[in-house]
């Protein structure tokens, strides 16, 4: 598991993570992730949103609303 302050040294490029409740596991290290809304990057230290049930990261509050709004539209629809 990965402390919120840790910091992964050495490791450059995009990191892959897994999304729990309340923390993220490291299953590949890196320095940051991308926003799956947006696509801009986010400095693992940096990020605050994600989705467990999707298993993808926000860079931002609005960023994870307009997921949810568009996953809860499609359930709707189904």
């Amino acid at each position: 598991m990965m402390n919120r302050f840790e910091r992964n040294f050495g490791f450059k490029g995009e990191a892959k993570l897994r999304y729990l409740d309340g923390e993220v596991q490291v299953v590949a290290p890196g320095e940051f992730v991308r926003c799956a809304v947006t696509g801009e990057t986010i400095p693992l230290d940096e990020l605050r949103y994600w989705s467990v049930a999707l298993q993808e990261p926000y860079v931002d509050a609005a960023a994870s609303l307009k997921r949810v709004l568009e996953t809860a539209g499609k359930a709707k629809g189904a």
